[in-house]
């Protein structure tokens, strides 16, 4: 079986982790953590970062730290995993839900204007799949209607936008080190910021809220430190960033140049604007092939090879159609794009060292599949 991912750790996150075991450095101190922080600061290109156990983690960092609260509302794509949404949901404050954009899957910036009302607070931008989302149409807005912006870059390790990182746009970058990223700790996430306030903020509340003198809170705080060995791995991964990330664009291109002629699939985009950097590779079957985007994984399975389906929408999740929290997003609305892609969409195997052989054989599968179909 090729799998659709699996972790790369092609340098000294052994030494590390034995390190920081050796020196009994295991919890939520030690110097890796601060190590870690500062290289994934510069490699973002923001002055601060701050360290956590999770994607999900540093999302609901930002938004506690940016104040949001209930009676608040925060824009967000449709189109993306449910811990974006989650995020929100867990201060009180409720999603607005916005399409996706046709050809990038992220969210569609010339929709959310007719979105803001006067109880918008933020807008969370999320780059779906590598690609970065159109982030001076979101800007502007954020500007226009003085509103934080919280970029979900879960996905989006080394992504860039007009030469800039993503997670360097924004009031708040937010990024996941689970096991199928670009770079991985196992679990973790990031908060990137240019503001030290903010990152001040963060820093408090993913420890508890603790004030001088210790044990004394006059906040509530949430315990998402990151440990000391997670850190290590993470230091070690940040060593070999730009060759983790090239890895992963590279698996994108040798994909498109394989399948840009083979019918029946719509490839990813990569707009002028973007550097994608091809996080997952997906591909949307075209309505014309019979086959089910199911079947189609079914056939691939059984030549060995393993796929996974795109996100299924917000709009569509239980928890929220069935309403079981008060600040859910209202799923009524009508989301084409976003249906349609997560219908018939997929992704191939990415990790970041598959070989061109897995790749060529990927390929070829697939071609044929569609061919006798």
């Amino acid at each position: 079986m090729i799998p659709v991912c699996k972790p790369w750790l092609p340098g000294n996150e052994k030494k590390y982790i034995d390190d920081a075991v050796e020196t009994n450095w295991i919890s939520s101190n030690g110097e890796y953590i601060t190590r870690f922080e500062e290289d994934f600061a510069q490699f973002c290109k923001t002055k601060y970062a701050a360290c956590c156990t999770s994607g999900l983690a540093a999302l609901h960092l930002a938004c506690s730290a940016l104040g949001l609260k209930k009676g608040d509302e925060v824009i967000a794509p449709t189109f993306t995993m449910a811990a974006s949404t989650n995020a929100i949901i867990f201060t009180g404050a409720k999603p607005v839900l916005v399409d996706s954009d046709p050809e990038t899957y992220c969210i569609d910036a010339d929709k959310i204007e007719e979105k803001i009302t006067e109880r918008t607070k933020a807008i969370m931008p999320v780059h779906i799949y590598g690609h970065p989302c159109d982030m001076d149409k979101i800007n502007y807005l954020a500007k226009k209607y003085n509103l934080y912006v919280i970029e979900d870059a879960a996905e989006a390790h080394g992504a860039e936008y007009n030469g800039k990182r993503c997670g360097s746009m924004s009031d708040v970058g937010c990024f996941s080190f689970y096991a199928n990223k670009i770079i991985t700790t196992g679990e973790g996430g990031m908060c990137t910021t240019q503001n030290k306030e903010i990152a001040d903020r963060i820093k408090k509340l993913r420890n508890h809220a603790f004030d001088h003198p210790r044990f004394v809170h006059s906040e509530v705080g949430f315990n998402y430190r990151i440990t000391n060995l997670q850190a290590a791995i993470g230091c070690a991964q940040m060593e070999n960033a730009k060759m983790l990330v090239d890895a992963r664009r590279e698996v994108g291109i040798r994909y498109n140049q394989r399948l840009e002629k083979v019918k029946g699939l719509i490839l990813p985009k990569e707009k002028s604007y973007a550097k994608n950097v091809y996080w997952m590779y997906g591909v949307v079957l075209d309505e014309n092939v019979r086959l089910s985007r199911d079947e189609l994984k079914d056939k691939l399975a059984e030549e060995g090879i393993e796929t996974r389906s795109f996100f299924i929408p917000m709009h569509q999740q239980p928890a929220y159609v069935n309403k079981t929290a008060e600040n859910v997003p209202d799923c009524s609305g009508s989301f084409p794009i976003a249906d349609r892609i997560s219908r018939r969409g997929f992704y191939l195997p990415s990790s970041s060292n598959i070989s061109d052989e897995e790749i060529d054989y990927v390929c070829n599968s697939l071609e044929q599949i569609l061919k006798e179909n």
